[in-house]
């Protein structure tokens, strides 16, 4: 593992789960308003400053809603209580919106679409909880709920929940996690004969039809979504082994673990081979060198069947630092290891990290690693040309007011693109020294990324004693660049 880092790449998925469920990553348990606004904020900052430019931020753990435009209650990770509101009143989904995008930071909805229920005690619930107003909808597998995937009304109504938060957030992204049928727990069955005698379909095997019933929720969900929005992105992290290679088997991965294929019921890499996900972020929490799932395995095998859709990689922040000596984690080289290997692979688009708190708590000095070499520059997210490769037109009369500690940059608004799409941001470059030809390409020269069409920006870090060279250039939502304005060189000698 003495791969060389490559140069930053200008467009990179930089991912990391802020995890809402038993209160993980935020927020503080019962927290009052102001508190969680505040840690939410230092959130993004840390995050910010290390050079993450997407937060996947979960809003229904368990059929409830971190969001105020929902029909279902409000989460109890959030006030302590089920279906009790925040006091004062505030809509987190909104707030955490508005406060990444200030940052350059997507942020895309994480939604769990099965789990019903975290607890066995549903004394926790509200009374106004879809598994009181609907118990035949759900079935009980280790003393919690889940919704029944295979009744076509339960389909139907996660559809409209998400659809709802499609309608009404700017969200950049809906995303799902690896929570399908359950996990398996010994001595547990599935009791769901009754649903598949009703439904099936035509499908006389049980497993294919509960396959079957996942595909179809994920088919309704991608056309559903791209029809009332075009441009919102729609992936998936699911577990990070589809098959293990077998003589039934062959376009398995070389690997021996659990699988979601068979376990969970989820043919995750139909998904991408039918074009229904726009990324697919696999959770690959094991180390190089693994026995059962080796890292470097399961990366190869995903970038060989991500079928021209994007491929972020989960990777397990929280595990950095483990004491085992046999779990490859313990090492600090481990997960700046993992990142040489992804650099070396252009088919993988990017990381997701779970979790937020890992991250912030800079394990084995992995965060300053990000920060000081894999994420020292900006980067844009990946552009994904098959919702849009539309690219808005340049920016007009660039110009510059010097001030006697700064430039002030200001611009005008591009023509429409063929497409009609308004400009979503501006991309800021500054080169020093620069010759007639200005390296686009080098994120080392972008000096600010915005997600708004504010036509000015205020640089305050020039120093004496230089010229640069300035342009500016215009994206849309799904971060397609235009050419660039025209160059401005000034000095500040």
């Amino acid at each position: 593992m003495n791969a060389q880092v490559k140069p930053d790449p200008k467009r990179e998925f930089r991912g990391v789960w802020i995890a809402t469920v038993s209160n993980i990553d935020w927020p503080s348990p019962k927290s009052p308003t102001q508190k969680q606004k505040q840690d939410l904020i230092d959130i993004l900052d840390s995050h910010q400053e290390t050079g993450i430019n997407a937060i996947i931020f979960q809003i229904r753990p368990e059929a409830d809603a971190l969001y105020a435009k929902s029909t279902e209650p409000w989460s109890r990770w959030l006030t302590g209580k089920q279906g009790l509101a925040p006091d004062p009143f505030y809509d987190p989904l909104e707030f955490a919106i508005t406060e990444a995008h200030k940052r350059g930071m997507e942020l895309h909805a994480w939604f769990n679409p099965y789990r019903a229920t975290f607890s066995p005690n549903e004394s926790l619930l509200s009374p106004n909880h879809i598994t009181k107003i609907h118990p035949e909808w759900f079935l009980t597998y280790g003393g919690t709920k889940l919704f029944n995937p295979g009744i076509p009304e339960v389909r139907d109504y996660i559809v409209q929940i998400i659809l709802n938060v499609v309608d009404n957030y700017d969200i950049d992204g809906v995303h799902m996690d690896d929570y399908f049928y359950p996990y398996a727990i010994p001595g547990q069955r599935i009791n769901d004969t009754e649903a598949f005698n009703k439904y099936n379909n035509g499908i006389t095997n049980i497993e294919d039809w509960r396959r079957d019933n996942v595909n179809r929720l994920i088919k309704m969900l991608a056309d559903s979504i791209h029809d009332h929005n075009p441009r919102m992105k729609f992936g998936i992290s699911p577990f990070g082994i589809w098959k293990n290679k077998r003589a039934a088997d062959p376009e398995g991965s070389a690997t021996h673990g659990g699988d979601s294929y068979y376990e969970l019921y989820a043919d995750s890499r139909k998904w991408l081979k039918e074009g229904w996900v726009d990324y697919i972020a696999p959770q690959i929490y094991w180390p190089f060198g693994n026995a059962a799932a080796a890292f470097d395995k399961l990366v190869d095998w995903w970038s060989d069947n991500a079928y021209n859709r994007h491929l972020y990689i989960g990777q397990a922040a929280y595990r950095i630092g483990e004491l085992r000596k046999t779990s490859g984690f313990h090492s600090a080289a481990e997960a700046p290891n993992e990142m040489k290997y992804l650099r070396k692979n252009d088919r993988v688009q990017g990381s997701i990290f779970f979790s937020s708190a890992s991250v912030t708590s800079n394990p084995l000095g992995f965060t300053d690693s990000l920060r000081e070499n894999y994420y020292n520059n900006p980067a844009l997210p990946p552009a994904m040309i098959w919702l849009d490769s539309i690219a808005p037109n340049a920016p007009k009369h660039f110009d510059i007011t010097i001030k006697p500690r700064s430039f002030v940059l200001t611009w005008q608004t591009p023509d429409l693109a063929r497409d009609k799409e308004p400009v979503y941001g501006y991309v800021i470059y500054r080169f020093e020294d620069a010759g007639v030809k200005l390296p686009m390409d080098d994120p080392a020269n972008i000096l600010h990324i915005q997600y708004d069409a504010s036509t000015k920006f205020e640089d305050k870090t020039i120093e004496a004693g230089k010229s640069y060279t300035y342009v500016v250039t215009a994206i849309d939502r799904l971060k397609n660049e235009s050419y660039p304005s025209n160059p401005v060189k000034i000095s500040t000698k």
